[in-house]
């Protein structure tokens, strides 16, 4: 969707919104007793009055919305990006049904639904970060800058070491950055016992509520691994969902699950908190590229806690 439709609804909405404190303002006026000390004013004053008030509010708005594109401008000129990212569509009202992607079923019923994509037709995307062992400040600076939204799949072997790093992500954008599960200590899960999963994932549940205030909903499987154990054990620690990735992204290329080796509406993108010990390149070289690729093709970045 390209950046000006973007812009458009939010500018229409505004309108709406200002229209609607307008009439509000009618008929509070109307119920009103009135000053019998003072002459009312004239219907055709009244409407004046409110139409200058509604521009102004509207104008205001439309000053802000400038001011933020400005600023991203000038933030992906900094951060070395082809074009700014592209303004993400307002949440729906209404959460979308996540179901379990066919082919990743269990036998198990009720249990918190596997997928690689959010079901919508808006073209956005969503970028997750797993793991936690590179704790880069420019990362904070860049995403905070550029605003865009993030999720954070945290295993405690790696972030034990600096919980301050992600405490500040956490609160690093205005809407703040999700922080979720991808276990203990990462191990390959099918391989475990139930008791020995359910310590993994209840055991990162805590450390997550204590460290940082709140027990997430969301839980991603080591290396994309589970079994039906895996997801009775996640249900038992109070898992809501299992986002696991349609594509991944590097510092020097992308990885892709689907055929067509494309971007898809509601697609989730995964990518590590890694640096050059394991890259070729550091984290705002990775975001360089992702959101490139992203921008590209015509996509947004949205907010994955906002759709499940």
């Amino acid at each position: 969707m390209a950046k000006g439709v973007h812009g458009s609804s939010r500018v229409l909405g505004a309108v709406l919104v200002v229209a609607a404190l307008a009439s509000a303002a009618t008929g509070c006026s109307e119920s009103a007793e009135p000053d019998r000390g003072a002459p009312a004013p004239a219907a055709g004053q009244q409407a004046r009055a409110q139409e200058q008030a509604a521009a102004g509010a509207l104008h205001a708005y439309v000053e802000r919305v400038r001011e933020r594109r400005a600023a991203r401008v000038l933030a992906a000129r900094r951060w070395g990006l082809a074009k700014p990212p592209l303004e993400a569509p307002a949440p729906p009202a209404v959460k979308p049904k996540i179901t379990t992607r066919k082919g990743f079923e269990t036998d198990g019923e009720d249990l918190p639904p596997v997928f690689t994509t959010v079901p919508t037709k808006q073209k956005i995307v969503f970028l997750t970060i797993d793991d936690g062992s590179e704790k880069d400040p420019e990362l904070l600076r860049m995403m905070k800058e550029l605003r865009i939204p993030y999720s954070a799949f945290l295993s405690d072997y790696v972030v034990k070491d600096d919980y301050g790093y992600f405490a500040r992500m956490q609160k690093s954008q205005e809407g703040g950055v999700s922080l979720h599960n991808h276990t203990l200590n990462h191990r390959y899960l099918p391989g475990l016992s139930y008791k020995q999963q359910k310590r993994e994932i209840c055991g990162m549940q805590d450390v997550i509520e204590k460290r940082f205030g709140k027990r997430p909903p969301l839980f991603r499987p080591p290396y994309g691994n589970y079994n039906e154990d895996t997801l009775r054990a996640a249900r038992t620690c109070g898992v809501k969902a299992v986002p696991l990735w349609a594509s991944e992204a590097f510092p020097d290329h992308m990885e892709w699950r689907e055929w067509d080796r494309d971007l898809h509406p509601g697609d989730i993108v995964l990518t590590h908190f890694r640096g050059k010990e394991d890259w070729k390149g550091t984290m705002p070289d990775m975001i360089r590229r992702v959101m490139n690729v992203i921008t590209a093709k015509g996509y947004a970045v949205a907010k994955l806690e906002d759709y499940v």
